[in-house]
């Protein structure tokens, strides 16, 4: 994900220029040049999980776009050009800041970005801003998670500020999208554009991120509902086969199971499972793990036993330590639940 930003830039730079040759293009060429090798540099810092090297590359080249931006020489036929390296950078900054952890410095940066484009006359409703936003939302949610106290003191509750922050960020990007693909399709052919796709997978995303979040924060019939609804589009999109599509039955099963719905979740997760062992699915043994605590809500303890032990040897092989040491202390309650029935 983090790479994403660069390369789109990288793809934009790789078009041929305009053939006219405008006054300054020298001192742009040379100016660009750099910030495609800085961009280059960064990249190659990421894939080798280098991030504060990436994020110091990222600096120099930022300072290197806003320096090429307010030149009178770049003011013709490459100043989109440079408005887009700027985007590139500071979007590519502010994933690196997301992904260490440093959740107000990548805020401040998504919002930066935001600005930006939001300046140079991109509509609220175009997918990029709608992204910055899910981004914002997801900072906000995790800075709530992050809280220690979940009461309020004082004047100020921070831990209910920062949820209405992630809340509404949410509502926005998801509203905002069902509005725009309600009025796409009374322009839409009866095939959906790869663009209108995009925009539905994005919802889909949006709606999934709240998701995760209602669940966190107790609110499981509205978790459900929107875990519905994403289901449906990944499955419309994508395919039942999906990873992501099963990684989505898994998390409406979960929610169904925390209602006490357990024959309602039971039937997601065999299907989950079953469609997860199809493709051998990276996370099969956490879909199994979770198949198996369903099955023990359900009072089938010698089913859940032989699931469990299948998610153990899954989890396992792919060294998931994790996993590993929760499978094997449930399967340690299981057998001595089983022990107090017998």
């Amino acid at each position: 994900m983090t790479s994403e930003p660069l390369l789109a830039a990288l793809a934009w730079f790789s078009r041929p220029a305009a053939a006219a040759e405008q006054p300054g293009e020298d001192a742009t060429d040379e100016a660009e040049a750099e910030i495609i090798q800085l961009l280059k540099q960064a990249k190659l810092s990421i894939m080798k999980d280098e991030p504060e090297a990436a994020e110091l590359i990222l600096h120099d080249a930022l300072r290197l776009a806003y320096e090429s931006d307010n030149r009178k020489a770049i003011t013709y036929t490459y100043d989109l050009v440079t408005a887009l390296t700027s985007l590139a950078v500071e979007e590519g900054m502010a994933n690196l800041a997301f992904i260490r952890g440093q959740l107000e410095n990548a805020e401040q940066l998504f919002k930066a970005t935001m600005s930006y484009l939001l300046g140079g006359g991109m509509k609220q409703e175009d997918n990029a801003i709608i992204e910055i936003s899910l981004k914002l939302a997801n900072i906000y949610a995790a800075q709530n998670k992050f809280l220690h106290s979940p009461s309020c003191s004082g004047t100020h509750c921070e831990d209910q500020t920062v949820q209405e922050f992630a809340l509404a960020g949410y509502e926005f990007c998801i509203s905002t999208l069902e509005g725009k693909i309600e009025r796409e399709k009374e322009l839409a052919e009866d095939i959906m554009s790869e663009e209108a796709a995009n925009t539905y997978l994005l919802l889909g995303m949006c709606l999934d991120s709240c998701a995760r979040y209602l669940l966190f924060s107790k609110q499981l019939s509205q978790a459900q509902r929107m875990y519905e609804k994403a289901l449906q589009i990944c499955q419309e999109i994508q395919g039942e086969r999906h990873p992501q599509t099963i990684v989505l039955m898994s998390d409406l099963a979960t929610t169904l199971d925390a209602q006490g719905h357990f024959d309602d979740a039971h039937v997601y997760m065999q299907r989950a499972s079953d469609l997860a062992r199809e493709i051998n699915h990276p996370e099969l043994h956490m879909v199994l793990s979770n198949l198996a605590a369903i099955l023990i809500h359900k009072e089938r303890y010698t089913q859940a036993k032989e699931i469990y032990q299948e998610a153990l040897a899954q989890a396992e092989l792919k060294r998931d330590e994790v996993s590993v040491q929760h499978i094997r202390e449930e399967l340690a309650e299981l057998s001595r639940k089983s022990r107090l029935l017998t």
